[in-house]
């Protein structure tokens, strides 16, 4: 009797089990899908009202209605702040810019000194040169304002004949520098030192008596009753040098841009660790 009853609530559950397979396999499974691909210029990056800050990188793609490929390129971009300021940027084509669609990209540097609307104004690759064949696509973003980076003022030293005409070789005089705020601030002052003189300064009759691209191989600050800086540089600083008026030079400029702070009161110069014989005379 048990197997009588048992068995038509088993065949119940078969029906439905099959009929669940038959609902999943008929009900139609979501499949994920490509954008289609839209004629004429699509910017896929920045996209409208997007905040944006440099260097911006604009990428997207043309197919056709006047927008299309030439020489690698498929047009320009440009960059309009508030003001009215243009920087402009061509758009290379990453992809076989014979084919449509074509993809491109451009980037563009700025700097927005204050945050609000731009517009990115995109112009075709006209190459036949016709006003009718010009096409143009605007897209409005959000400029970033860029914080200033920190700035100190550093003096470097060189020689300058105007203002020493009896040429008296360690005699040496200031110039300023404005420099991104550091904690090394020894280091560089030295580092501006090697750079040498401006073109400004050059005609200001400013000139340096080391040689150039001498390298700086360290810096330490030794911090006892005379505070002093060690300063190493490569072999380069004596190469050709001979002459106890330019060594003197180079020691006064050395000597002098790093005294400028009260925490150095003695200067020690060496040469790949050697202190013994460097810059003789």
């Amino acid at each position: 009797m048990k197997k009588i009853i048992l068995l038509p609530v088993i065949l119940a559950i078969i029906i439905l089990i099959l009929i669940g397979f038959l609902i999943f396999y008929k009900t139609p499974q979501s499949v994920s899908q490509t954008p289609p691909i839209k004629e004429g210029i699509v910017v896929n990056s920045p996209i409208e009202n997007q905040e944006i800050s440099s260097p911006l990188k604009i990428t997207g793609y043309v197919n056709g209605q006047g927008w299309s490929g030439f020489e690698g390129q498929v047009g320009t971009v440009t960059l309009l702040d508030y003001k009215g300021n243009e920087l402009a940027a061509v758009l290379k084509a990453t992809t076989d810019w014979t084919q449509l669609p074509t993809q491109f990209e451009a980037d563009l540097e700025f700097t927005a000194a204050n945050s609000g609307p731009v517009t990115l104004l995109f112009k075709n690759e006209n190459a036949s040169g016709l006003p009718e064949n010009s096409k143009e696509f605007s897209l409005q973003v959000t400029a970033k304002q860029e914080k200033k980076p920190e700035t100190m003022e550093i003096s470097v030293f060189f020689n300058n004949n105007n203002l020493d005409p009896e040429i008296s070789c360690n005699k040496v005089f200031e110039v300023k520098r404005t420099i991104p705020k550091t904690g090394g601030i020894a280091r560089a002052a030295i580092e501006e030192l090697l750079k040498g003189p401006t073109q400004q300064e050059i005609k200001s009759g400013y000139y340096t008596n080391i040689n150039s691209g001498v390298k700086l191989n360290n810096i330490s600050i030794q911090k006892t009753n005379s505070p002093s800086a060690l300063v190493d540089f490569d072999d380069k600083l004596e190469l050709g040098v001979g002459g106890s008026c330019k060594v003197g030079a180079i020691r006064a400029q050395i000597t002098q841009t790093l005294k400028q702070f009260l925490s150095i009161e003695n200067v020690i110069i060496s040469i790949n660790g050697r202190t013994e014989d460097i810059l003789q005379p």
